[in-house]
């Protein structure tokens, strides 16, 4: 493992210290020595292989999503030799028996041959769906990841707002690719959709003749979709992903505090060839699972739904998950919000569960560290990553936010919660619109309890150290149990965090000292009402006095006047390791 300057500046620093070519070529695999004495790239792919990348599991989460994608597009590249994008009318007369002699279009047909006909076919129409939703998933969780541990940050804003749209489009992406067969139920949600944009005011008329070519279903929106999906989509997210990863590569990676991490340095693997190795094993791992998988568990029978008539409708019908909150709101939003005005009537339970719901989701993601940055003022660069538990109010409402979710995705299958608990399907809409708002206050404050009392256990643990289980008697008769310090190693992911105070701490009172209001703007009254609700409960990670205090009297009072500060004097070394020197 090794400790290497990372980062724009470091790259250019370095190219002054590097005298020739020729000094690189050793240490370069023969392959690049090749390249090099032809096309020069010697000093570049030296600078590349000695960029370091820290180790942690949960960096995996986001390489997941990126070899998911690259099964993906190998997998789809194969389908498109077979598959037919047209809606055209044929009779099919396939390998599958019950379908024999029933009309259908080209685009169902072709993807019954792929699946029945084509040798591998259906293995590989099932790795690519499993592969699609485990790429969702991937995005999902890294997101996940990346919000809970506050990897938003300065610099980071922008790559973060690049990863929003990459799951935005990821998720247009799955629902394009799930509509080509044709079958009942895709062409179920295409139905949906149909409806969707029906909905906005004014324009859902013009919307869907324009997408659908005519009438609904029309003939184009198969072709339509297909060039989307395979063309259109595909080179937007590549490339979104490729600059997604220049810049994870130059403002280097955020890593998980310990010790000899800070700000301006990397502890990790260098790329070549401990972390190329590993990651080229785990991609074999995803492939190999997710083939695993494809070939044991069934996925998108189409067969079993038949061709799309507009005349029929799959019962039960829910679409994949990451569509999951917008059918749920759908359902959960009440019929009475639709009006008739001017002879014309207005649907907004609709409009507000689709069009509004799914673009307000994704601007509120990819806003909210921006929104955190004016709120704390924080415009510093952060590169160590923080623990969940030491930002509860960003914990918290990330929980809220997943709570929310699961209530909307309960509400996708209300109607086969009702059948199969024999249970009222009203009685169920109604309990999940009210879990809808309760659910999230009660899970944020549940969840900002529970981080601050392991902020507590932690501050507790480093002033008293771990139970021993030995028993002391002193000389007055006293029994106490002795508890063994922690290690400054042990030591410093507990205290690394910064003390947040809200502004009214660290700006002062409203009121100058005559008791006259000081004249504040609503955008700065905004800002200190959401100030005191990010910190106004918190716990301040153990200072060395307090640490001090502890050592000494066996208790977490900090000593009284200059016998404190003396006594903090003589454990410079031991504060050194404690607490990071870039603190407020």
């Amino acid at each position: 493992m090794t400790t290497i300057p990372q980062g724009a500046s470091s790259v250019r620093d370095r190219s002054t210290t590097e005298t020739s070519s020729d000094d690189t070529k050793p240490s370069l695999p023969p392959p690049l020595v090749w390249a090099d004495e032809r096309l020069g790239v010697g000093r570049g792919m030296g600078g590349l292989m000695r960029k370091v990348f820290p180790d942690h599991w949960s960096f995996l989460l986001g390489e997941i999503a990126m070899y998911s994608m690259i099964i993906c597009l190998i997998t789809g590249t194969f389908l498109t030799f077979w598959f037919v994008p047209s809606m055209g009318h044929v009779i099919y007369d396939g390998s599958y028996v019950p379908l024999k002699g029933v009309g259908m279009s080209e685009a169902y047909a072709s993807t019954l041959d792929i699946s029945f006909d084509i040798k591998g076919g259906l293995l590989i129409r099932q790795l690519h769906h499993w592969a699609a939703l485990l790429f969702i998933v991937g995005i999902a969780l890294h997101v996940a990841r990346v919000f809970f541990t506050g990897a938003f940050r300065k610099p980071r804003e922008l790559n973060w707002v690049i990863g929003t749209v990459l799951s935005l489009l990821a998720c247009i992406e799955g629902f394009a690719g799930y509509s080509l067969p044709d079958d009942l139920l895709s062409g179920t949600g295409i139905r949906a959709m149909n409806g969707f944009m029906s909905s906005a005011p004014v324009i859902g008329t013009y919307l869907t003749f324009f997408v659908f070519g005519g009438e609904f279903p029309g003939e184009a929106i198969i072709p339509r979709l297909y060039i989307a999906h395979v063309l259109l989509l595909p080179a937007i997210l590549v490339g979104l992903f490729a600059v997604h990863i220049f810049l994870v590569f130059w403002q280097k990676h955020t890593q998980y505090p310990g010790p000899g991490r800070t700000n301006t340095n990397v502890v990790g693997f260098p790329l070549l060839p401990v972390y190329t190795a590993k990651a080229g094993g785990f991609f074999f791992v995803v492939f190999g699972i997710t083939a695993l998988i494809s070939a044991t568990v069934t996925i998108n029978a189409v067969w079993a739904y038949g061709p799309y008539d507009p005349a029929q409708v799959t019962a039960g019908s829910q679409p994949d998950f990451y569509m999951w909150f917008s059918d749920g709101a759908l359902r959960l939003l009440p019929g009475f919000l639709e009006f008739t005005l001017w002879g014309f009537t207005f649907s907004p339970q609709i409009f507000l569960g689709s069009l509004v719901l799914l673009p307000l989701v994704w601007v509120i993601l990819g806003a909210y560290p921006f929104v955190e940055q004016w709120v704390t003022g924080d415009k510093r660069e952060h590169h160590l990553l923080d623990r969940p538990r030491n930002a509860p109010v960003r914990t918290a409402i990330g929980a809220a936010g997943i709570s929310m979710y699961l209530v909307l995705a309960l509400a996708t299958v209300n109607d086969i919660i009702a059948v199969k608990l024999f249970l009222s399907i009203n009685d169920i809409t109604v309990a999940l619109r009210i879990l809808f708002f309760v659910a999230p206050v009660v899970v944020f404050m549940v969840t900002k309890r529970l981080c601050l009392s392991l902020q507590r256990a932690d501050r507790d643990l480093v002033l008293h150290g771990t139970e021993s289980g030995r028993i002391m008697r002193t000389a007055e008769g006293r029994f106490y149990e002795v508890h063994e310090d922690l290690n400054e190693h042990d030591r410093w992911h507990l205290v690394q965090h910064e003390a947040m105070h809200p502004l009214s701490l660290t700006e002062g009172s409203d009121t100058d000292e005559y008791g006259v209001d000081r004249p504040r703007g609503i955008a700065y009254k905004a800002r200190r009402a959401l100030s005191e609700f990010y910190f106004k409960d918190r716990i301040d990670p153990v200072t060395p006095s307090e640490l001090a205090a502890a050592h000494h009297h066996g208790e977490a009072e900090a000593l009284p006047g200059g016998h404190a500060e003396a006594l903090e004097e003589s454990h410079t070394d031991e504060h050194a390791s404690l607490r990071s020197d870039d603190r407020h």
